[in-house]
């Protein structure tokens, strides 16, 4: 068994991430304790990690224990990356409040751009969500990984790429999903066991040739890519105008009579850069 205790810079606000993941079957969060427990995998070794805040939005502060001392390292800095510790929220916290949005990061200070825990499961996550309520969205990934994936001391870890690229459509019916984000799934698995897609290499190349690269994916487009460069690689300047709920809070925002255009969002988002995840994060909050 071993323990770290981090401090960061605040603010930044933990129970907040919390309230978010609480909802989610697959997340075993403790409000109360402020605790939410973490299934990494580094170098082949999966571990689960208790990560427990012990300070305030102002001053953080998170006590990190894990039971293997195997790759003790690369999991302190994978959780790191997880919950975007390495990422000072004060200058951003600073650049809205020269801004149109600075009442809505008033009031949601400290909200971090949290990762999912695993880049495999954000990308099929993406295909699962797709265009149905979040509670059977939530529903369905559950069943999907429980089915496929394991656990460990009683979390359970998403499905590795070389059991789902064995998959079959019909194994994947069976959970109610769709025959075409069946076979999304199964051929993003494939792509990354047959054809080399390193989704960790990724994090190392531009937005630009990460589209480039996923898109030629079948199934893959531009909202699946633009989620994953969100939550599965933190990128800080992303706005994705075409999504419903990026809308429907700038219509709230400017209390305008319909959805904004294009055009319009594209004026609203200038003065937003270079942290346009964050401004979408936000305007998210703001209609919770």
């Amino acid at each position: 068994m071993w323990q770290e205790t981090i401090q960061i810079d605040g603010p930044y606000h933990f129970d907040s991430v919390l309230e978010r993941h609480a909802p989610d079957p697959l997340k075993q969060v403790d409000l109360a304790e402020r605790s939410i427990q973490v299934p990494i995998v580094v170098s082949g070794d999966a571990a689960v990690i208790n990560v427990q805040a012990i300070g305030t939005v102002d001053q953080p502060v998170f006590v990190l224990t894990g039971k293997r001392e195997t790759s003790k390292q690369e999991i302190i800095e994978r959780v790191s990356e997880i919950f975007q510790w390495n990422v000072p929220l004060k200058p951003i916290q600073q650049h809205f409040q020269r801004t149109d949005l600075k009442d809505i990061f008033q009031q949601f200070i400290g909200t971090p751009l949290v990762l999912d825990f695993d880049l495999f499961g954000s990308l099929i996550k993406c295909i699962i969500h797709q265009q149905i309520n979040m509670t059977f969205a939530y529903r369905l990934t559950e069943r999907f990984a429980k089915s496929f994936g394991f656990e460990q001391e009683g979390v359970c870890f998403f499905p590795q790429p070389e059991t789902v690229a064995a998959l079959t459509v019909e194994q994947l019916r069976e959970l109610q999903l769709s025959g075409r984000k069946a076979e999304y799934i199964i051929t993003i698995a494939k792509e990354i066991v047959e054809n080399g897609l390193d989704l960790d290499g990724l994090k190392n190349h531009p937005d630009e040739q990460i589209f480039n690269r996923l898109t030629q994916i079948r199934g893959v487009g531009k909202w699946t890519v633009e989620n994953f460069l969100l939550f599965g690689l933190g990128r800080p300047n992303l706005f994705p105008m075409a999504d419903i709920g990026i809308q429907n809070s700038l219509k709230k925002l400017y209390r305008l009579e319909k959805k904004p255009a294009i055009e319009q969002m594209e004026f609203f988002k200038k003065d937003w850069e270079p942290y346009l995840s964050y401004a979408s994060l936000y305007l998210w909050r703001s209609i919770e």
